[in-house]
């Protein structure tokens, strides 16, 4: 089992970056596919970016690609999610998410295997 902890959220202006950390317990972080969620106020969660094991493949939603970037430290056992040229309708409280088995679907949030309890991002306009 893998617990998460998200960090790195909070109040920033259109335009503006953050950067989202991850951070994973347990000695086998390498093991788990991870990916970053989304949910605004009334809308349902949606998917933002997921990472293979190694880091060796990554993949967007159209809505944040060419400017957010999933990366992902082994070592640490952290993932990271940067936010740069931020819109107001990215305000949302963000999860992030380990997938164990290998076999899913990045954007599935279902197929995800274990959760945090999110970070909340507003960016004003």
């Amino acid at each position: 089992q893998v617990q998460l902890v998200e960090s790195g959220g909070g109040l920033v202006q259109a335009g503006g970056s953050l950067r989202l950390s991850c951070a994973a317990s347990g000695r086998t972080f390498s093991a788990y596919a991870m990916g970053w969620f989304r949910q605004a106020p009334g809308k349902e969660r949606e998917f933002v970016a997921a990472i293979s094991r190694s880091g060796g493949s990554t993949y967007y939603a159209d809505s944040v690609k060419g400017r957010f970037t999933i990366s992902r430290d082994n070592a640490k056992n952290t993932v990271y999610l940067q936010m740069n040229s931020l819109k107001p309708e990215d305000t949302a409280v963000y999860y992030c998410a380990a997938e164990r088995s290998g076999v899913y679907s990045p954007s599935r949030g279902g197929d995800y295997d274990y959760w945090g309890q999110g970070t909340q991002v507003i960016v004003s306009s």
